[in-house]
């Protein structure tokens, strides 16, 4: 361990809706395997609007927020500070504060997603597909811009998406080619397919899955698992969830906001397991 933990600090996760975050249960998780009795972490449903008055009202005893939708780009404007993994995607999901009240952005979606994939042996790819376009989509293709080698096809609905993917693109530097979503099965035959896309939107998909499917990265995590997901684990091909992404990007934010590395990963995985086998 490394670092010196504050006493009486509080974090919490803020977004809109909010009741449905497993990230109380991972945080707390790791306090209490880390000893910090004495942190709170908690969930407060917060929206566009209310947004600047909470950051605002937040008190010397704040070590840091975690922010889910539709607040990763709302917040930009209250920072004094955002990380360059930040700003390539113009999206905060952690703000920590420091000792002297300034407020830093970062974005751990990106690397979380990177460590998921690599826990289960995926280092490089040769190519990507991705379905879905939006906030998740383009720390995708961030996370993927780091490590696919080659063209990496986005299958999206509309001309809108579409010009958005490219423009998240462009700017990551990865090389993306746009799908329409009527093709979408067409993703399945890439080494590594990663569905952004809410609960539901891939089921049609799941009796596409190839013969000898590849890694599928899907980032929901209830329900689980996906149809997509049960089909391609079904045929032999290598899944990882949402809960994955989950627990390493909570990691990075436990690390981040209290100093001490490195965070316990496994006692945070299990806690959220058992969360969501309890519901």
């Amino acid at each position: 361990m490394s670092g010196t933990p504050f006493s009486g600090r509080r974090a919490a996760v803020l977004g809109s809706p909010i009741a449905h975050s497993l990230s109380p249960v991972l945080h707390r998780a790791a306090y209490r395997a880390l000893g910090l009795d004495d942190w709170t972490y908690e969930r407060f449903e917060v929206d566009e609007p209310a947004l600047p008055g909470f950051v605002a009202d937040l008190g010397p005893e704040w070590a840091g927020l975690s922010l889910t939708m539709p607040l990763k780009r709302a917040v930009l404007p209250l920072l004094d500070e955002i990380s360059e993994t930040a700003a390539s995607v113009s999206a905060v999901n952690t703000v920590t504060f420091t000792r002297d009240g300034r407020r830093r952005g970062d974005n751990t979606d990106i690397p979380g997603m990177v460590e998921a994939l690599r826990e289960r042996g995926v280092t490089r790819v040769e190519r990507a597909a991705v379905l879905g376009a939006g906030a998740t989509a383009s720390s995708a293709l961030a996370a993927l811009a780091r490590i696919c080698d080659g063209e990496i096809t986005a299958y999206v609905r509309g001309a809108e998406r579409a010009a958005e993917m490219r423009e998240w693109g462009s700017r990551l530097g990865a090389a993306v080619r746009i799908g329409a979503w009527e093709d979408a099965a067409e993703a399945l035959e890439a080494p590594l397919v990663v569905a952004t896309t809410p609960a539901g939107a891939t089921d049609a998909l799941a009796g596409a899955v190839p013969a000898a499917p590849g890694t599928l990265f899907d980032v929901l995590y209830e329900p689980w698992p996906t149809a997509l997901a049960g089909a391609w684990a079904a045929g032999g091909g290598a899944v990882v969830g949402g809960l994955d992404l989950l627990v390493h990007q909570a990691v990075l934010q436990v690390e981040a906001m209290t100093g001490l590395a490195p965070a316990p990963l496994e006692r945070m995985r299990a806690a959220g397991q058992e969360a969501l086998g309890a519901g």
